[in-house]
């Protein structure tokens, strides 16, 4: 195919941004008043017309520089909790364009819809292409809906990376106990979990109603490099929703993760066996009964 014929304004502007062009108006710029200096030829006059030409001719190249080229803000990398993990993660999200990467320079971005599940994905792979120290993450969901986790393919299949890599991913999955009680939900849940468990992930559960506001929320904590916030959630094919990243104090979500994950016989695995133990006799049975389930999610 013909490459098509180039107007007279684009063949100027090519010839403004022309690395050589510019580095011919360098030279003519030393040489001219050099030349005036040794010499008695050139007027002063002259001298004074050629740098005025000069000078408008690159402050007009820079303008047209500012118009076709995008201008990425500096990242300074010494304020991150992990500068090797930080700087994988900004290339990686400049060389995308995503949506408001300029934010990143401060150690947050906000994404917004479908962005969120693709950056999510970003940050457990940076996670194993980084080697970052823990290869760890923790992640609190607030499981509304069991059935939309299972559809993130790309999510699920980034999480069994982590692992097959030697990492560790500890989810906690938070819920109403009105839900707890359903049996729609607790079969949902429960496959669920088996579907984490075959990935190698370690499972707990939290009931929503017995944590602070603080707590009740959604969150995945990368090492100590990043913490993903999901501050609206989104639906099942994520046409809504906006989560937040954080590159620094990554250490207080570890703290609240960890206080809600417990520690000993009250810890979230041992309090999903308990729920379990009672949730799925009835379930493989069909007799599902809802006063029975009630008491258990009481005692958990």
């Amino acid at each position: 195919m013909a490459e098509p014929r180039r107007d007279a304004t684009s063949r100027v502007a090519d010839l403004l941004s022309s690395p050589l062009v510019n580095g011919v108006f360098g030279f003519i710029g030393v040489a001219t008043p050099l030349a005036g200096w040794l010499g008695d030829s050139i007027s002063l006059h002259v001298v004074v017309a050629v740098e005025t030409a000069l000078v408008l001719l690159l402050v007009t190249g820079h303008i047209w520089m500012r118009r076709v080229y995008i201008t990425l803000r500096r990242a300074n990398n010494r304020n991150m909790d992990d500068a090797k993990y930080f700087d994988l993660v900004r290339s990686q999200l400049e060389r995308e364009l995503i949506s408001d990467f300029g934010e990143i320079a401060d150690g947050h971005l906000q994404v917004y819809a479908g962005e969120v599940p693709r950056l999510s994905v970003l940050l457990f792979q940076s996670l194993i292409d980084s080697a970052a120290e823990p290869q760890r993450v923790l992640a609190a969901d607030l499981t509304t809906n069991p059935n939309l986790l299972t559809q993130r393919r790309e999510y699920l299949a980034v999480n069994r990376r982590l692992i097959e890599a030697g990492g560790t991913i500890n989810r906690l999955f938070i819920a109403y106990a009105a839900d707890l009680v359903r049996e729609d939900y607790a079969r949902a849940l429960l496959q669920l979990v088996n579907h984490h468990r075959s990935l190698g992930v370690t499972c707990g559960i939290a009931v929503r109603d017995r944590l602070r506001a603080d707590q009740a929320v959604d969150f995945v904590v990368v090492s100590r490099a990043a913490v993903l916030v999901e501050e609206d959630q989104g639906d099942a094919d994520y046409t809504r929703g906006r989560s937040s990243v954080y590159f620094k104090q990554v250490d207080r979500w570890t703290g609240r993760f960890e206080s809600i994950w417990g520690h000993g016989a009250g810890a979230a695995p041992f309090v999903l066996q308990a729920y379990e133990a009672a949730a799925r006799p009835m379930l493989d049975a069909a007799a599902w009964d809802v006063s029975k389930a009630a008491e258990a999610v009481e005692r958990l």
